[in-house]
């Protein structure tokens, strides 16, 4: 796919074909979310790759959202340290960045994602084993989407171009 391609077609899956992800796949969609921009190079996050159906039907239950975790493919977590609250607005901008490349390279190999927030903590470090001083920050189911191939969403639910740019001022 071309960038364009893949920014336009990318949109949130729920609902995964039982195909499972290419190793290859997976490692160049975590290299995207490695090379991912961050503040001063700093590079706050770890990612745990999960494939294992027992796992990820556990994670499903770090968010009431999370559902569609069960049922993928594979799942990224997004670690990322404990951070006096100075620090957070830094951190979740470049969580924020990572996880949005690692969505565009799925959608670029024709796989569709969906993310979800991870409330239950302790559940998430039982089922993942990341170390105290460290925290989930999200997950990104990755897969086949199950209605389809992923195309360029034509009727899209957002504000119009107009009303969100401005230019020069407001």
């Amino acid at each position: 796919m071309e960038t364009w391609q893949a920014m336009t077609s990318r949109r949130n899956v729920r609902e995964f074909s039982d195909v499972a992800v290419k190793p290859e796949d997976l490692d160049r969609i975590l290299e995207a979310g490695r090379r991912s921009p961050s503040a001063r190079n700093w590079q706050p996050w770890n990612f745990i790759i999960v494939t294992d159906r027992e796992q990820l039907t556990a994670l499903a239950g770090v968010w009431r959202g999370a559902w569609h975790v069960a049922n993928a493919p594979a799942v990224v977590a997004i670690i990322a340290p404990v951070l006096p609250s100075s620090e957070q607005a830094t951190l979740q901008f470049d969580l924020g960045q990572a996880t949005i490349s690692m969505m565009i390279a799925a959608a670029d190999l024709g796989l569709g994602t969906g993310h979800a927030s991870v409330a239950d903590q302790d559940l998430a470090r039982s089922v993942l084993s990341f170390p105290e001083g460290r925290f989930c920050s999200n997950l990104i189911s990755i897969g086949v989407p199950a209605d389809g191939p992923l195309t360029p969403v034509k009727n899209l639910n957002r504000r119009p171009f107009d009303e969100v740019v401005h230019r020069g001022r407001w």
